[in-house]
């Protein structure tokens, strides 16, 4: 498994209470699939993805990122993993105005310690892998909507991550773009090989993931009233996400 959660529960301090965020959320994603979460505002979607990309740490329960548990794991460790191991596609591009299309996934490897001009190449094979290979001159005001959310896919496989957290790419986009780019996510885990995890409330886009699971109250699946529901796996697709 690329990326494994088991029995994460997570709590935020709520007055003299606490308020469960997550309760005892499991989630096993391999490499090459793609599971989307989908639920209301407020279900704990955005919390699962903030414990899956390490940023929080659960109240219990362990996180497995390609292969590492991060349990016991240092605030400087736990942000090398971060930066070699997952990528993260936000819900809005946050592009730098000042740089080209290839200068905002070059600033990534600048970020690793590595060379930008070294990286140029990889910037270019990723920009041409979401279709953009034309535009790697072009700054974020020259480019539409639906280009500036590829920009930010790219962006995200830069360091070329085992694990893909995408958090509600499609909800600024129309119906079209909003289809070209689920398909564009599941075309690249499958050809990258990355554990993806898709967090969005719109269900007008999941035919061609792995598996959907519903999340409510901070409970995955069925013990949360949510839906469960595997895609058909076609003839060059197997089924290999779970949810429990």
């Amino acid at each position: 498994m690329s990326l494994e959660l088991t029995d994460v529960t997570l709590t935020y301090p709520d007055g003299g209470a606490r308020l469960t965020a997550l309760d005892e959320v499991s989630l096993a994603v391999p490499a090459g699939c793609v599971t989307a979460v989908i639920g209301p505002s407020g279900s704990g979607k955005s919390s699962l993805l903030a414990v899956a990309a390490t940023l929080i740490t659960p109240d219990r329960g362990r996180v497995v990122i390609d292969g590492t548990d991060t349990a016991g794991m240092s605030r400087a460790a736990l942000t090398t993993l971060r930066r070699s191991t997952i990528g993260t596609v936000f819900q809005q591009p946050n592009l730098l105005p000042s740089l080209t299309a290839a200068e905002q996934l070059q600033v990534m490897a600048h970020l690793d310690g590595r060379s930008p001009r070294a990286a140029r190449p990889r910037a270019l094979e990723l920009l041409a892998a979401v279709g953009l290979a034309d535009q790697a001159g072009r700054r974020p005001h020259q480019l539409s909507g639906g280009q500036r959310q590829r920009i930010n896919i790219a962006r995200a496989l830069m360091n070329d991550p085992a694990v893909l957290l995408v958090d509600e790419p499609t909800s600024a986009l129309d119906h079209e773009r909003g289809a070209a780019v689920l398909d564009l996510l599941t075309t690249l885990t499958r050809q990258r090989a990355t554990a993806t995890v898709l967090v969005t409330h719109d269900r007008a886009h999941l035919d061609a993931v792995d598996e959907v699971a519903g999340m409510l109250d901070g409970r995955l699946g069925p013990r949360g009233g949510g839906v469960s529901s595997p895609r058909s796996p076609g003839p060059d697709r197997r089924r290999r996400a779970r949810t429990a």
